[in-house]
This record gives structure tokens, C-alpha cells and sequence, in this order.
């Protein structure tokens, strides 16, 4: 087992089978030595797990573990263009939508499960840039989406 595996295995992580997407793209490309990610939905077995918006059908705590699940699915979709998550070298940049009630404005602490999940997995190789950005609506109904930029060797 490589050091990743073996820091997954100490977070009982389990990296799922790649997403597919729901339109026209592929979950993640190469340029020059960094992985771009698609946006990733908290997807669980091909179901989005949880829909509805932030501050309104779905609160902010689940909102943050569905980021978490995003995560998952981001290092789901760099592993099928790297070969292998050990080629990660660093956590650039991520990316969050949050579909959000209009009264919400609370999306940097629903980001931040992705973020935290990150750090937690990569130490300091995943402390990263980041937006949080709050919109109308997502693809499949989904209260968050989350994209990933990783650098690699």
C-alpha cells in the first residue's frame, strides 16, 4: 500500500468508482503537470444523495458532509486520468457552488467540509485557494457542486 492508501484506510475512506458525467465532458483532464476536475455532485452510487437547496429543504450541516462526498468523487475522477491519487502533490485550487435559499449566505462554512476533508487526507499539501460561491440552482437538483485543481508529478 502506498502512504495515501495507507492514510485512507486511517480515515476509513473508500475512493468510489469515477462519476459519470450528465452531459457532454469527461470527469477530469491533464494540462501541463495539473488535474482540472469537473464539477462533482455528491453522487452516491449514481444518485445524487441529497437535493433541495441550501437554508431551505436541506440545512448547512448536511449541506458540508455533501461536500465531503464531493471530495471523494474529485479524487475519484483525478485517479482515473493519473493511474494513481499518489501522484498528488498538492490541493491548488477548489471550487464550490451551493445552491442556496435566497436568505442563505453561509456557503464559505458549506465549502468547508470539502476543505477540511482535504487537509484532512493531503496535510499540507491540501491547503489550497478557494471559492465558495453561492447559485439559483445545480445540475440534478443537487445542493452543492464542487471542482478540483491538483497538481501532480
Amino acid at each position: 500500500m502506498s502512504q495515501l492508501d495507507d492514510r485512507l484506510a486511517e480515515l476509513a475512506i473508500t475512493i468510489p468508482a469515477v462519476a459519470k458525467p450528465v452531459a457532454a465532458y469527461v470527469p477530469a483532464v491533464i494540462s501541463g503537470n495539473l488535474v482540472f476536475t469537473s464539477g462533482q455532485l455528491p453522487s452516491v452510487d449514481g444518485k445524487v444523495a441529497v437535493t433541495g437547496k441550501v437554508g431551505a429543504e436541506v440545512d448547512a450541516e448536511t449541506a458540508k458532509s455533501l461536500a465531503r462526498i464531493c471530495v471523494l468523487n474529485g479524487l475519484a475522477a483525478a485517479q482515473s486520468v493519473l493511474g494513481s491519487l499518489d501522484r498528488i502533490t498538492r490541493v491548488v485550487k477548489v471550487v464550490g457552488f451551493v445552491a442556496s435559499d435566497p436568505s442563505f449566505t453561509g456557503q464559505p462554512g458549506v465549502i468547508n467540509g470539502a476543505s477540511e476533508l482535504l487537509g484532512e487526507i493531503f496535510g499540507d499539501a491540501g491547503i489550497h485557494a478557494r471559492s465558495a460561491v453561492g447559485v439559483a440552482v445545480l445540475p440534478l437538483d443537487a445542493p452543492v457542486e464542487v471542482e478540483f485543481l491538483f497538481e501532480f508529478a
